[in-house]
């Protein structure tokens, strides 16, 4: 199977300003996803897609492929990933390059075992999943079956809409979150569905407590971590 890796980083951050190219710990966030794609054996290829100069120039730096410059259409915070994966896959194409799957690997995400990627791709090969996510465990406190949302009338009633609420802890089925490290879809669902997801959707569960970084409060706990985990890229 033909695996396409595929880094997507626009500029124009708000949360956290240049983001992708801003150093965390001493190389620049984007850095960290180069280099876990770079590690993975079956990734067949991992091209960066932006429309920003500075990203694409320090991407090159850490010797990944940006063959393909990102339209600014794609590139604003209405942009959907979708859009960018479907566009890539177009533009390859176009170019004699067909792959059988895309592996979305977020900068955002910058902490991944070594061989979570590899890991991710056998078990999507070895279940023929439409699609194969990461996530990470949800707490039981936070568990569906112990939320509430209001109706119209004011009142509370279970998320799930169960007649019954789950007492004991122990009985809870297990729920997870995507943690968004890893997004490995079919080219063909890509296609034929829009989604990263398909109908018959496998998972690799992380530790809880990976780090997504969104806005500064994020940043600042990746900074942490590294200096309380000794991280060496």
């Amino acid at each position: 199977m033909k695996v396409l890796g595929l880094i997507p980083a626009r500029g124009g951050s708000k949360g956290v300003p240049k983001k992708n190219i801003k150093l965390l710990g001493d190389i620049p966030l984007i850095a960290y996803t180069i280099s876990s794609a770079q590690k993975s054996t079956l990734l067949s290829k991992c091209i960066l897609s932006s429309e920003d100069t500075e990203i694409i120039t320090t991407a090159k730096k850490y010797n990944i492929d940006t063959p393909i410059i990102r339209p600014l259409e794609l590139a604003t915070d209405e942009t959907k990933s979708i859009d960018v994966v479907l566009y890539t896959l177009e533009e390859l194409e176009k170019r004699g390059e067909f792959y059988d799957a895309v592996c979305l690997l977020q900068p955002t995400s910058p902490f991944r075992d070594k061989d979570l990627i590899d890991n991710c791709i056998k078990k999507f090969i070895e279940h023929d999943y439409d699609a194969l996510i990461t996530v990470e465990k949800v707490p039981d406190e936070y568990n569906p079956h112990w939320l509430f949302e209001e109706t119209e009338s004011g009142y509370l009633k279970l998320a799930t809409n169960d007649e019954k609420i789950i007492s004991r802890r122990q009985d809870l089925p297990k729920a997870y979150k995507r943690d968004g490290s890893v997004y490995l879809t079919k080219t063909s669902i890509l296609k034929s569905m829009h989604s990263f997801y398909g109908k018959n959707l496998g998972y690799i569960e992380v530790p809880i407590g990976q780090i997504n970084i969104d806005n500064i409060v994020d940043w600042n706990k990746a900074e942490s971590f590294i200096k309380e985990n000794h991280v060496r890229n």
